[in-house]
């Protein structure tokens, strides 16, 4: 059975939809399956909480395009899943020999509202 549900809900689409259509300005931008499009366009972060706050990310761990946390105690690393390997273990230990203390560690995958707001964006440049 198919049921067409429309929706500015995008958790509800999450939680109930096996395939989304993102529709901005009439236009349909892309129809896909939905575990589909998280994986194809959804990124996961890490995020590394420090002991201490930084005001700049050391240029020993430059390579990672790292990001730091508003609260300028943490760590954001962004990856994709999908790759082979994805450079955690190796920038845990970098991160170690730069000198900066570990509190916490935490991941997070982007949300179907990311990818929706990440497109629209991208559709409107």
């Amino acid at each position: 059975m198919t049921i067409i549900l429309t929706t500015h809900y995008i958790e509800e689409a999450e939680a109930i939809a096996d395939r989304i259509a993102v529709i901005n300005k009439g236009e349909i931008l892309l129809v896909e399956g939905k575990d589909d499009l998280m994986t194809r366009m959804g990124q996961k972060t890490l995020a590394v909480e420090l002991h201490d706050c930084i005001d700049t990310v050391p240029e020993a761990l430059s390579a990672y395009n790292l990001g730091i946390g508003a609260d300028g105690q943490s760590l954001i690393y962004t990856y994709d899943t999908r790759a082979e390997r994805t450079g955690i273990t190796a920038l845990l230990s970098d991160i170690a020999a730069s000198g900066l203390a570990l509190k916490d560690l935490q991941t997070q995958q982007s949300s179907l509202e990311d990818i929706f707001v990440g497109l629209v964006k991208e559709n409107a440049a």
